[in-house]
């Protein structure tokens, strides 16, 4: 029963996701501060699935982005970043591990010289 919910629910996020952001997208225009608020909304949420990732993803993530004696992603509240962050300071991702710090980084032009996306991510 539990793997029907898990389909069930993975099926109908990305539709509700795509709804909810014409709905906030609609209800915030109306503001003054429109680009404002709603990338503050719109950061929140990432952060918010961020989280939920590397709590709920953590055996994947573990497996794939560190070495087996790294730092243990899955830490409630944490980010996959800061996880990811902590194991780029000590030195413990994995080939793939290091990619997605190196895709972060890119991305993350703010941080490009100082220390990149990850470790200015730690928790």
């Amino acid at each position: 029963m539990g793997f029907i919910l898990v389909l069930v629910a993975l099926t109908l996020y990305p539709l509700i996701g795509i709804i909810d952001f014409f709905i906030v997208a609609y209800k915030k225009i109306k503001t003054q501060s429109f680009f404002k608020t709603l990338n503050k909304y719109w950061f929140q949420k990432a952060i918010s699935i961020d989280v939920y990732g590397n709590e709920n993803f953590n055996i994947t993530f573990n497996t794939l982005l560190r070495l087996e004696y790294g730092y243990s992603f899955g830490k409630k509240g944490e980010t996959i970043s800061s996880a990811l962050g902590k194991n780029q300071r000590h030195e413990t991702l994995s080939f793939l591990g290091w990619l997605v710090v190196v895709i972060l980084w890119i991305i993350d032009v703010k941080f490009w010289f100082r220390g990149g996306h990850c470790i200015n991510s730690i928790m």
